[in-house]
Formats: C-alpha cells, sequence, structure tokens
C-alpha cells in the first residue's frame, strides 16, 4: 500500500492531469471481528480481518478545525458499522463498501483499501487492496444573467 508515498497529484481516468494537490489520512492495522467469507467454517463465525485505509483529500486551511478535514472517528466507526451490518461473503465487497464510505465524505477525492482476512488459513493473510476516486467534474459551467430593461 502506497501509504509513505506523498501525494502533490493524481492521475484521473481521462489521462490529463490533475494539478491539484491533496492531503493523506490513514489508518493502519484496524483489526476488527467479521462475518466474512464464503466457505461452510466461515459461515456463523467471526474472524478477524486487519483493515488499512487512506484518503486523500482536499487540502484546506485546517486552522485547528475538525470540520474542515475527515476525522479518524468518521473513517473507524464507518468501517465498524459496516463490518457489523451482516455477514459479507467477499472481502472485495467489504473493501468496496469501506471505499464508497471514505468517498461520501465531500473532502475525499481517492480512497485506498486493504482488508486481510487474518484466521482463514493459519500463517497466511489473504485479502484484496483496492483504489478508488471520485470521477472528476467537469469545468463548472459559467452562467450569466443579464438585467432586465
Amino acid at each position: 500500500m502506497t501509504f509513505d508515498r506523498p501525494l502533490a497529484t493524481r492521475q484521473p481516468a481521462n489521462g490529463a492531469e490533475d494539478t491539484r494537490h491533496y492531503d493523506r489520512i490513514y489508518v493502519r492495522d484496524l483489526v476488527l471481528d467479521a462475518r466474512i467469507g464464503i466457505h461452510a467454517p466461515e459461515k456463523g463465525r467471526r474472524q478477524r480481518v486487519r483493515v488499512d485505509v487512506a484518503a486523500d483529500i482536499l487540502p484546506a486551511d485546517r486552522a485547528e478545525d475538525i470540520g474542515r478535514t475527515l476525522c479518524y472517528d468518521y473513517i473507524i466507526e464507518g468501517i465498524r458499522d459496516i463490518v457489523n451490518g451482516g455477514h459479507i461473503n467477499l472481502a472485495e465487497t467489504l473493501a468496496e463498501r469501506i471505499a464508497a464510505h471514505l468517498l461520501a465524505h465531500p473532502l475525499a477525492m481517492r480512497a485506498e483499501v486493504r482488508v486481510e482476512k487474518l484466521d482463514r488459513i493459519p500463517g497466511a493473510r489473504l485479502g484484496v487492496h483496492i483504489v478508488r476516486e471520485k470521477p472528476a467534474h467537469p469545468a463548472a459551467e459559467v452562467i450569466s444573467f443579464e438585467p432586465e430593461s
């Protein structure tokens, strides 16, 4: 995962470089008990998953104001709600739901999510790493208003 990589710009899907700068907020090594898996031994029981997330957010003058950033509590409580929301068959589905939660925040532009199942095979971590972005928005349309005579 590229948590430690400084992210100065992002490359939108259309190939044009976006020259805006982003800040990166992350949570690493969040271990939760989840009802996850498609195999019979995984059904009806919980197993540990490790979740790592990073969100690239629009920079702002934070001025020590929590309302101007993506709060860690927003991230962690959202992940816990998703994990506690019922059985999930695939780690990919869990990762997608977490990414959607991150991207629902108005400042978040890009999300990286890694989900690892820690108990499925002893000595192995099985998982998925996804990257999702908000779609690039076309340039705002300029509307001109003419005063009535």
